[in-house]
C-alpha cells in the first residue's frame, strides 16, 4: 500500500517543516493519540467482508482474544460468533467479552453467551442500571472492536447481529457499514481500548496479558492514530473540528445519526465556504421519526453554505466514516452527535496514507450511486434533487440512547435560543418549535385535569435521586473513614517496628 502518511499534515502543499511540525503536534494533542508507524490496514466493507474477517481470526487465535461490542444479538450471527469464541475458550484461549447492556435489552445477548461462560469465558457487562445512579445507564459502551494474539485487530461500526447481514431469500439488503483491519505495532493500542472499558466495569486486568508495541512486528508503512474516546473527554470532538479547519481540497463524511452541534456545523460551513468540497451521507429513513426530523431540520444551515447532503436509498446506513483531502480518514464508532462525542466510550481509528484514503473516496462515490441528494428549491426548500427511482426500504431496526440524546439535545438548544434569543434561529426549526410547544401544553392540560399525574412522577423521581446521593455520601465518608484508619495503621506500625 502506497505510503503518504504524513502529507495530511502538510495541509498546504507549500508550508514548510516548522508547519508541518506544528500540525503533528494539533493533531496529536487534540486527538489524545500518538501516530503509530508501521501498519497495515484493510478496508472491510458491511458484514459480507468484516463478519469473516472477524471468524477467520477468532478461529486462528492460540493465546488471547478481547472482544467488544455495543450489541451480540441471539440470533443466526450472535450464534456464529458465540460458538467460535466458546470453541477457542475449549482449546485453551483466554477469551474476554464485553457487551453493553442497553444494547442487548431484549436481544438475548446474556442468552447466547452463555454458553462461552460455562466453557470458562469472561463476561462483562457495561453499566447495568443501578438504584446509586438514576441517570447512569445514559453512559454507554458503544465500542465495537476485537484484538486476536497481539497479532491483528478490527475497529468498526458493525455490531453482531443478522441486520448487518440482510436477508437475500427474502430481498432484504444488509445495512452498509464500515470496518478495518489492522496488523502492526498498533495492535497493542487496540489491546489497550479494551482494557479501558473493562477497568470501568470491574477490576482491571493485569499487564502480563497485553502485547507490548514494542514485541509486535512492522507489518507495512501505514501510519495511524488509535483513538479510545471516553466519557467527557471530547477528543473526537476536537479532532473533527481541527480536520475541517485544516481540510483544503475535500471532506466527505458518512453518519449514521448525524444532529450536529452548533460549533461543529460552523466549522463545516467555514470549510465549504472557503472552497472546500463538503459532503454528508446519511441514512434515508429512521425507526425514530422524531430524530430523523431534527436530523433533517439542519440540512439547510448546511445545503446554504454549499454542502452537498445526500440520504442512502438502501435499508440502513450505519457506517461512520470520514475522508478528507486524499490523505486522511477516519473509521470507527462515533457517530457525529454530542452524545457519542462526549456521552460514551467510543473507538475510532485515524489513518494517514493516501493509499487507503483513495479507497474511501472510492467506496464513498459508490455509495453515492445508491444515494439520492438534497437540495434547496427555487422557493428555498430543502427537497430531494429529483424524486428518486431508487426503492426507499421502510424497515424497522433498533434505536439507541444515543440517538434519543442528541435529539433531545437539539430540540434543547431550540428552545432555549428561542427563549432566550441568543442565537438567530432558522426556518427550519419551527417544526422543532411547534412540535415542543404542542407537547407542553398537552402535558400542561394534563397537569391541570389530573394533578397527580405529574406529581406523583415527580416525587418519585426526586426521592430517587435523594437517595441515591445520600447513599454515595455515605459510601464516600466511609471510604474516608477507612483510609484514615489504615494510615493511623501504618504510622502505629512503623512507630512500633523503630
Amino acid at each position: 500500500m502506497a505510503n503518504d502518511s504524513n502529507d495530511f499534515r502538510r495541509f498546504d502543499p507549500r508550508s514548510n517543516a516548522p508547519v508541518r511540525m506544528l500540525a503533528e503536534q494539533a493533531l496529536s494533542r487534540t486527538a489524545g493519540a500518538p501516530l503509530v508507524p508501521g501498519n497495515q490496514v484493510r478496508l472491510l466493507k458491511n458484514a459480507e467482508e468484516n463478519y469473516p474477517a472477524w471468524l477467520a481470526a477468532i478461529a486462528s487465535a492460540k493465546r488471547s482474544i478481547f472482544f467488544e461490542n455495543y450489541i451480540i444479538t441471539n440470533d443466526d450471527a450472535g450464534r456464529r460468533f458465540a460458538a467460535a469464541l466458546t470453541e477457542r475458550v475449549r482449546a485453551g484461549v483466554q477469551v474476554r467479552v464485553i457487551y453493553d447492556w442497553f444494547g442487548g435489552v431484549g436481544l438475548g445477548s446474556h442468552r447466547v453467551l452463555e454458553g462461552l461462560i460455562k466453557a470458562g469465558g469472561e463476561v462483562r457487562v457495561f453499566n447495568v442500571p443501578s438504584l446509586a445512579s438514576p441517570f447512569g445507564w445514559m453512559q454507554r459502551d458503544h465500542r465495537k472492536m476485537m484484538a486476536v494474539d497481539g497479532h491483528v485487530g478490527y475497529v468498526s461500526g458493525l455490531c453482531v447481529s443478522s441486520r448487518w447481514e440482510g436477508d437475500a431469500a427474502r430481498g432484504v439488503a444488509p445495512w452498509r457499514d464500515t470496518g478495518i483491519e489492522i496488523t502492526g505495532p498498533a495492535v497493542a493500542d487496540v489491546e489497550r481500548a479494551f482494557a479501558q472499558v473493562w477497568a470501568a466495569i470491574g477490576t482491571p486486568l493485569p499487564e502480563a496479558v497485553f502485547t507490548s508495541a514494542s514485541a509486535i512486528e512492522r507489518a507495512g508503512n501505514v501510519t495511524l492514530r488509535v483513538m479510545a474516546n471516553q466519557p467527557n473527554y471530547a477528543n473526537l470532538y476536537r479532532l473533527d473540528q481541527l480536520v475541517a479547519a485544516m481540510a483544503t481540497r475535500t471532506l466527505w463524511l458518512t453518519d449514521a445519526y448525524y444532529v450536529g452541534m452548533v460549533p461543529y456545523v460552523q466549522a463545516l460551513r467555514a470549510a465549504a465556504q472557503d472552497g472546500v468540497d463538503v459532503r454528508l451521507l446519511v441514512p434515508g429513513v429512521s425507526n425514530l421519526i422524531a430524530v430523523s426530523t431534527l436530523s433533517r431540520a439542519g440540512y439547510r444551515s448546511l445545503l446554504d453554505a454549499g454542502i452537498r447532503v445526500f440520504e442512502w436509498n438502501g435499508p440502513m446506513l450505519h457506517a461512520k466514516t470520514a475522508v478528507a483531502d486524499g490523505r486522511w480518514a477516519r473509521v470507527g464508532s462515533t457517530n457525529l452527535n454530542i452524545t457519542s462525542w462526549i456521552g460514551n466510550y467510543e473507538l475510532d481509528v485515524a489513518i494517514e496514507d493516501a493509499g487507503f484514503a483513495a479507497q474511501m473516496e472510492a467506496a464513498y462515490e459508490e455509495d453515492l450511486c445508491n444515494a439520492t441528494e438534497i437540495v434547496l428549491s427555487t422557493r428555498n426548500r430543502v427537497r430531494p434533487a429529483v424524486l428518486p427511482n431508487a426503492r426507499r426500504v421502510r424497515g424497522h431496526f433498533r434505536g439507541s440512547a444515543s440517538r434519543a440524546a442528541a435529539g433531545a439535545l437539539r430540540i434543547g438548544n431550540t428552545v432555549g435560543a428561542a427563549i432566550t434569543n441568543h442565537r438567530v434561529l432558522g426556518p427550519a426549526e419551527a417544526g422543532i418549535m411547534a412540535m415542543v410547544a404542542v407537547v407542553m401544553l398537552v402535558l400542561v392540560s394534563i397537569g391541570l385535569i389530573w394533578p397527580l399525574a405529574v406529581v406523583l412522577p415527580l416525587s418519585v423521581l426526586g426521592a430517587w435521586i435523594a437517595i441515591s446521593l445520600l447513599v454515595r455520601a455515605l459510601l464516600l465518608r466511609q471510604q474516608r473513614l477507612n483510609e484514615t484508619e489504615r494510615t493511623e495503621y501504618d504510622k502505629h506500625d512503623k512507630r512500633d517496628s523503630s
